[in-house]
């Protein structure tokens, strides 16, 4: 009853941006090549931020299994507080280098789409204080083992983008803009409604708590390796793109982890066969999952690619790299199972230099590949990658002293960060 609703938060972003390039894709060629830079500097760059939502569920999750609801509610106020203030910061610099950002990522010979690329980046900028916000409420609520309110929101999201862009973009003419605007509209929308939901729990969603150097001391401790955790993520896809010109459906599994393990790991209730149960579990239906998604996800293109764009030549490119698409896609799900009981555990340490050295090799391997091999070279790299995380996670929680095995108690005290 909660990875299910949970799917659902997951899928809502990705089919955003679906939307919009199926509608986009019907009009112009060159507005559709220019999303996909607009996209990485709007969407990868948010998830730069993820730290605020691992933390929030993470914290708000053990404050709930000490059954201390005033720990919670003050929990919540500090991040969205620092939520609020990275949204101002992000929408700042939007304003001054994303035109700058994107002709970097673009380069030199791409220079006809930053036009279009920095006017769907700097409309979608003005939703980035609502968007953080929404995260940490989003979070906070999916700590409370809830689902079901996060996903309303951004169901009702869904509607008011796909409605806008049919609107703005097919009837109205207004191209990436449009679909930029639809897109901004209902981030806010959902932002909104995600307080509301947490306001009917009892909670006030809208009070702000400025954080003691404490409190900020205490979520870098939680916050800074799954920082570098998401930063080697984005960074090797957003090269994946460059070299070409996320897939998030195994979040929920990630989610359902740092919502149940906690309590399991170190809790009032602590019993780690019950948590080895549940990740077995989990893995389970990630690998069920993940063969589903190979397969629908290399059937669409291959079978329906006028869906998204009549080019013969972008046709072709799509055709070439199912078989790397599928078995990238195929161990998705289960390896966020395993890196979200890493998070959930607080094996932060090894998990932020296991993705550090993923990304490096990573990189290495994109870059000899993509220029042997072009388009189909980038996606067998993002096939290495993704078993290499798997592999790593696996590992380490198989370990006799993983977090699954080990008694020691000690592990889950945050150690206090040193000062040079």
């Amino acid at each position: 009853m909660f990875t299910g609703p949970a799917t659902g938060l997951w899928i809502c972003g990705p089919l955003m941006s679906l939307i919009d390039t199926a509608v986009i894709g019907q009009g112009s060629s060159i507005e559709l090549a220019a999303l996909g830079p607009a996209t990485v500097v709007c969407d990868y760059m948010s998830y730069t931020f993820m730290f605020l939502s691992v933390a929030t569920s993470n914290m708000v999750a053990t404050a709930l299994a000490k059954q201390d609801r005033e720990e919670v509610q003050h929990h919540i106020s500090v991040l969205l507080f620092v939520g609020l203030a990275c949204g101002f910061m992000m929408l700042l610099f939007t304003r001054l280098f994303g035109a700058a950002t994107l002709t970097a990522f673009t380069g030199p010979k791409n220079v006809h789409i930053v036009p279009a690329a920095n006017t769907y980046v700097q409309i979608r900028g003005l939703a980035w204080p609502a968007l953080l916000v929404g995260w940490v409420a989003q979070s906070a609520s999916l700590g409370m083992k809830d689902s079901w309110g996060p996903l309303k929101a951004l169901a009702a999201a869904s509607v008011i983008n796909g409605i806008g862009d049919i609107l703005l973009c097919t009837y109205l003419g207004y191209g990436i803009a449009g679909a930029a605007w639809a897109t901004m509209a209902s981030q806010v929308v959902a932002g909104y409604m995600m307080m509301q939901t947490l306001n009917k729990k009892g909670f006030n969603a809208f009070t702000l708590s400025i954080p003691s150097r404490k409190e900020l001391l205490m979520i870098l401790g939680l916050a800074a390796p799954v920082f570098m955790t998401m930063m080697s993520k984005v960074a090797f896809y957003s090269l994946l793109i460059y070299f070409a010109t996320s897939m998030v459906w195994g979040e929920p599994l990630s989610q359902t982890a740092q919502s149940f393990m906690p309590e399991l790991i170190y809790g009032v209730n602590r019993s780690l066969p019950q948590a080895r149960l549940l990740l077995r579990s989990l893995v389970i239906i990630g690998a069920v999952l993940g063969l589903l998604l190979g397969i629908v996800g290399t059937s669409v293109p291959w079978f329906f690619p006028y869906v998204f764009t009549c080019d013969q030549m972008v046709i072709q490119e799509m055709h070439k790299v199912v078989i790397p698409y599928f078995v990238a896609l195929a161990v998705t799900p289960p390896t966020h199972s395993l890196e979200g009981t890493l998070l959930a555990g607080r094996d932060l340490r090894y998990i932020s230099l296991s993705m550090s050295g993923c990304l490096c090799a990573g990189a290495l391997v994109l870059m000899i590949l993509s220029s042997r091999y072009g388009l189909s070279g980038c996606w067998f790299a993002l096939a290495v990658f993704q078993w290499a995380r798997f592999s790593l996670a696996l590992q380490r929680l198989l370990s006799p002293n993983g977090i699954l095995y080990s008694e020691d108690m000690d592990r889950y005290k945050l150690q206090k960060l040193k000062t040079a």
